[in-house]
């Protein structure tokens, strides 16, 4: 394999020397990430069903069983371009829709589902398809174990994973940009330089499994799902193979390759041997370089060399892979036109950018841009330092105007697709910045579940009208009543996890205590590696006090056999253990740890609030 990959590099050089790439056009395509979800807002694992009734080529499967991809067709980025794009990318949402619909499920647009929970991620919804288990398998053992995912903003997430299925919580609209190869390296370090301005205006990925994390959660996400590093290396820098790069381009798109050959092990071999690159193009041919290509498919910059051939002749492109999917089309149709006008006008009056720039400010830009959105300061030209709010609307809106102008893009497309990023950035109401609200307004209303699946169903709603995102207003819990529950609800859905638990020598004056200052009938009971060891109610405390015993611990007084369940338990079957006289509550239980509480009352507000 690798003697086939210094092989496709050398025949590109040879192309690159020879005037063989593609020049003199721009075009623009995109792929499209979308969700499955079942009619209450939670994943539908259905790909497999939906791709059996499809005829469409361009509907194709990802990750897991509630993935799925539309490729769209590149169109020279001139004239009525834009909105050309943004009715392929209508029409073919609408296919895959109708297709989900047979299934009685739907699709959603977002850069992470709010509604996916850990017992979503297990094997069984990995989509059966080789490559997908080759690269899991690889990753774990290169890796050295499970995922360690810790991601922290308005609240932290910590929890541990088998496999690279938390990959699939994210879903990107990936933007794909044709450019000339003399001038890729100015084209490439505008991309890299435009990326977080363009990310702050469009994050759209707030909520990970119920936790407030970045605006943009799906870069920190994607990064750790697809590491191979071993953390037991003292200080030794390995960059991860999802990464922002390490420099500018100086010469020539052969230096992105070179660079991550050279820090990169090769993870996947093809089925069939590769061609002989070199020898193809001696015949007069043009090789697909197949090993490049399947190498860099395992190499997640986050802008991305691209090679291609199209029409029988190869091209370089850029892909964008930073945007996430959604809110809605018009609102990605508008950040692609905000990234690639950007992208071009950079290039054409920053020749020297990086003597401009340093590349570390660049990079620091851009986690700035995932953490905060419209709420980060940018690093820009010469040393200034600008709020991204204030750089995008006083100076980046009108560089991407000039860009897209220079190509003889309809004014009437540049001003309604750049006019959509400008009310947005103005409104100060980005995918991310919608959903935090939303959540903000239903605070303490109804289930963790139940405000999540308002999210989806809401935003599900806005995105069939194609209504941009600046113009939503906030999701209500009222959505999710108004429909019959239907779906898989499961006790993950309704659990209590934020715990207040007491160990088995701690004295009853102490669980009391505890019990009165956050009016808790139940305690769990569990050791210092979080196992649980039983469960203590408020009756037999108070029944022990009166006793007088000052010595009385928890342990003599408290069940050591209490029900548990898993998170996966079907709630319908966790509510008939509950009727059970001796049931006072149950402990959901992961892997030999308490993760939460299920008690009478939590099933029963569930239930007054699904009937009312």
């Amino acid at each position: 394999m690798v003697e086939a990959l210094l092989q496709d590099l050398e025949a590109l050089a040879r192309m690159l020397e020879t005037g063989l790439i593609e020049r003199g056009v721009c075009r623009l395509g995109a792929e499209q990430e979308l969700f499955l979800v079942e009619p209450c807002g939670n994943p539908a694992p259905v790909a497999e069903q939906v791709l059996a009734r499809n005829r469409d080529p361009h509907l194709v499967p990802e990750l897991t069983r509630f993935n799925l991809e539309i490729n769209l067709d590149p169109v020279r980025l001139e004239g009525e371009a834009l909105r050309r794009l943004e009715g392929q990318l209508l029409k073919r949402l609408a296919h895959a829709r109708a297709l989900a619909h047979e299934l009685g499920d739907d699709i959603a647009l977002c850069g992470i589902l709010p509604t996916i929970h850990l017992s979503d991620l297990t094997l069984d919804n990995m989509t059966p398809r080789p490559r997908y288990a080759r690269l899991n398998e690889v990753i774990t053992r290169r890796r050295g174990g499970s995922i360690q995912l810790q991601i922290t903003g308005i609240d932290e997430l910590f929890v541990q994973l088998d496999s690279i299925m938390v990959e699939g919580c994210n879903a990107s609209f990936q933007v794909h940009l044709q450019v000339d190869p003399d001038a890729f390296p100015r084209y490439y370090n505008a991309a890299q330089m435009a990326a977080a301005p363009v990310l702050a205006a469009g994050v759209n990925a707030p909520v990970l499994f119920g936790k407030r994390l970045w605006h943009e959660t799906r870069i920190a996400v994607f990064r750790q799902a697809i590491d191979t590093r071993s953390g037991n290396l003292y200080l030794r820098e390995m960059s991860p193979r999802v990464h922002f790069g390490t420099d500018w381009v100086r010469e020539s798109v052969l230096e992105i390759y070179r660079e991550d050959l050279a820090r990169f092990r090769v993870l996947l071999t093809p089925e069939a041997p590769p061609e002989d690159a070199l020898k193809v193009l001696e015949q007069g041919g043009i090789p697909r370089l197949e090993a490049l290509q399947l190498f860099n498919g395992t190499v997640y910059r986050w802008d991305r060399a691209c090679y291609g051939v199209s029409e029988g002749r190869p091209h370089l492109r850029i892909e964008n892979r930073v945007l996430p999917s959604g809110p809605t089309p018009a609102d990605e149709v508008a950040n692609a036109a905000f990234w690639a006008g950007l992208v071009l006008e950079l290039a054409h009056r920053e020749p020297e950018l990086p003597r401009r720039l340093d590349f570390d400010e660049a990079r620091g830009n851009f986690i700035a841009a995932a953490r905060l959105g419209l709420g980060a300061h940018l690093a820009w030209l010469d040393g200034t330092r600008w709020p991204a709010r204030q750089l995008i609307l006083e100076e980046l809106l009108s560089l991407a105007r000039a860009g897209l102008q220079r190509l003889g893009v309809d004014p009437a497309d540049i001003a309604h697709y750049l006019g959509i990023i400008r009310e947005r950035v103005e409104s100060r109401q980005t995918g991310a910045e919608w959903q935090l609200r939303s959540l903000a307004a239903m605070k303490g209303q109804g289930s963790r579940a139940e405000r999540l699946e308002a999210l989806v169903l809401t935003m599900q709603a806005y995105q069939q009208e194609n209504r941009p995102v600046h113009t939503w207003e906030p999701a209500r819990l009222a959505v999710v009543r108004r429909r019959e529950a239907q779906g898989n609800r499961r006790v993950e859905h309704v659990m209590t996890t934020d715990l207040f638990t007491v160990q088995e020598d701690e004295p009853l004056q102490f669980v009391a205590a505890l019990m009165d200052w956050k009016q808790l009938h139940f305690v769990p009971v569990e050791d210092t590696r979080h196992r649980p060891l039983g469960l203590v109610s408020r009756a037999a405390v108070q029944q022990a006090l009166q006793k007088k015993d000052p010595l009385t611990a928890v342990r003599s007084v408290m069940n050591p056999h209490p029900m548990v369940v898993s998170p996966e338990t079907p709630l319908a079957e966790a509510a008939r253990l509950l009727k059970a006289p001796q049931a006072e509550a149950l402990l959901v239980v992961h892997r030999e740890q308490l993760v939460g509480l299920l008690s009478r009352a939590d099933v029963m507000r569930f239930s007054e609030g699904r009937e009312g």
